[in-house]
């Protein structure tokens, strides 16, 4: 992209006095993120936080601080699609995994917002590796396929890490679906179906829906965190595998015309791209997943998200089931797979900007929040990375992080275990360090 990218609120904007939130990074490898190849000798401008310029021959304002990257790769930080990041810490340990509630009344009411720890570990570790925002699902108890509200976060090393509660309603399809309904699809349609009929009733009628008592199978609360959903207002993010498990969502959102849905995980998703495509339903995906670790993913194959995006359908990449309380940073790797891909015979791959833009672009615009998030077109928030190479190389590090044009520290709970114990001259035993 050669052309400065300016809206008239970023020329506004310029005249603004230098804060935290403004810097300009020059001489950079430029990776707009929407799928563009890089520029060289790129400029990004962010003022208040948000981009206002990227491109080559942007001018760079008097009074802002500018950071020369001698070259190196500068890109929008990573939108991580699926995570679970900041409301788990140890598996294990019942306190401090807030991801489920099986003792609960609610499901489809459960908000992860509250729940999300800044100083959570898994955020500064994957912060380090260039991810600035992150989608973070609740996840299903028994009884329902609702898990309840997700939201966007970021990694920022503050205490204010929602960026945007209530982003979305998770629900889990298929055979986790058909488990927690009671143990087959055929529940989980006829549940799913119930509670449409009983959210209607309570759009219809919110003071009478009480009167229904035991006759309802939704509490009040969980039937008013859906009426969003069934109103277009809220995304409804399902996670499916199977083919013709996709095929009865699509069915639905044809019944439900309103209904936002975007799919998660979608292996099978390729055998069924065309009808995705024409749905026009985002997917959030696993990459290169090709071993069936489950009946409902018979079809795996590392040419999915090519596939699927071949067909026209918008593909992110997500890490649903693959340590996605702590493992977002694995979609770099999973990007830099996809490029290689794209070099087999026979093989379905992306090329490198498309292959970026699924880890930064696409899963923002999948959620809806494309104009806000992913890359570093004129308005965004600022997020952007500064690396020591191609970002999607294995052996990349981000060498420098801002988000929301606020440069983070690059340490991380591992990094002072590191200094700690390289070289301790407090004899055997070091001290602790201070906090």
């Amino acid at each position: 992209m050669k052309t400065l990218l300016l809206s008239a609120a970023a020329v506004i904007g310029l005249a603004a006095p230098a804060s935290a939130k403004d810097v300009v990074i020059t001489n950079a490898k430029l990776v707009i993120g929407d799928g563009s190849a890089p520029v060289e000798g790129g400029t990004v401008v962010v003022r208040g936080g948000r981009v206002v310029g990227a491109g080559s021959g942007v001018a760079v304002p008097a009074g802002v601080r500018v950071i020369d990257a001698g070259g190196r790769w500068v890109s929008p930080g990573i939108f991580a699609g699926f995570t679970r990041m900041g409301i788990v810490e140890v598996d294990g340990v019942e306190a401090t995994n807030d991801t489920a509630a099986s003792g609960s009344p609610f499901d489809a009411a459960l908000d992860v917002a509250p729940a999300v720890n800044p100083k959570s570990t898994p955020l500064a570790i994957n912060r380090l590796e260039g991810v600035t925002r992150a989608v973070v699902a609740p996840d299903n108890s028994s009884g329902s396929i609702f898990a309840g509200q997700g939201a966007v976060i970021d990694t920022a090393a503050d205490m204010d890490a929602v960026t945007r509660p209530r982003a979305f309603q998770f629900m889990e399809w298929g055979e986790a679906g058909a488990r927690a309904a009671g143990g087959s699809r055929s529940a989980a349609y006829a549940l799913l179906k119930n509670t449409l009929f009983e959210v209607r009733d309570y759009i219809r009628s919110p003071a009478g829906f009480n009167a229904r008592g035991k006759e309802a199978l939704l509490t009040r609360a969980d039937a008013e965190a859906l009426v969003p959903v069934v109103q277009g207002r809220t995304l409804l993010l399902a996670h499916v595998e199977r083919a013709s498990d996709i095929l009865v969502l699509l069915q639905l959102k044809r019944e439900v015309p309103g209904l936002k849905l975007v799919l998660v995980g979608a292996t099978e998703g390729w055998t069924v791209a065309r009808e995705i495509a024409a749905a026009g339903v985002p997917v959030i995906a696993s990459a290169v997943a090709d071993l069936p670790s489950s009946f409902e993913q018979l079809a795996a194959t590392q040419s999915n998200i090519g596939r699927m995006k071949a067909a026209g359908v918008l593909v992110g990449i997500g890490t649903i089931n693959q340590d996605e309380a702590r493992q977002a940073r694995w979609e770099k790797q999973y990007a830099g797979n996809l490029v290689a891909l794209g070099k087999i015979p026979g093989a379905s791959g992306l090329n490198w900007g498309e292959a970026f833009a699924t880890i930064t672009s696409r899963p923002a615009e999948a959620l809806g929040m494309g104009d806000e998030f992913g890359s570093l077109r004129a308005g965004r928030r600022g997020d952007v990375v500064i690396w020591d190479g191609d970002p999607l190389e294995i052996g990349t590090s981000a060498v420098q992080v801002f988000i929301d044009g606020v440069e983070q520290p690059m340490t991380s709970r591992q990094t002072r275990l590191r200094d700690r114990y390289w070289n301790p001259r407090e004899g055997a035993l070091p001290k602790a360090y201070q906090h």
